[in-house]
């Protein structure tokens, strides 16, 4: 497993001095015993996937983001120069001849239908 470009440890301190909270202090925040606070301090393990769950809530960081610094997902690259391409464009490069306008207009449209459900949203 490979680990993001900001260790546990240092993430974990900056955490608690940004909460200005003791190692065993942090430990009761988050639910977990001091020692296993230590262990992942002095990088014997690290958190299991709820314990990222709790600790991305309590620093305020995203979860991938701590999963990625722990080690449980690869690398996620946040300098944001690397942009996705739209549906059509990748549907177009992937698909030349298979796709035609018409499915890929169906296609785009039944995306935004459910991203509109998700989020609750109108697709309109």
């Amino acid at each position: 497993m490979s680990r993001g470009e900001v260790s546990l440890d240092s993430f974990l301190r900056e955490v608690m001095s940004r909460r200005r909270r003791l190692p065993s202090q942090m430990a009761a925040d988050l639910g977990v015993s001091h020692a296993a606070m230590s262990r992942w301090l002095s990088g014997q393990n690290v958190p299991n996937t709820r314990s990222c769950q709790r600790l991305a809530e309590y620093s305020g960081v995203s979860v991938d983001k701590v999963l990625s610094i722990v080690g449980h997902i690869t690398v996620i690259v946040e300098d944001g120069s690397e942009k996705w391409p739209e549906f059509r464009e990748y549907a177009r490069k992937k698909y030349p001849s298979e796709l035609d306008e018409d499915l890929v207009t169906m296609v785009e449209y039944l995306i935004e239908q459910r991203r509109a459900r998700r989020h609750g949203g109108n697709s309109s």
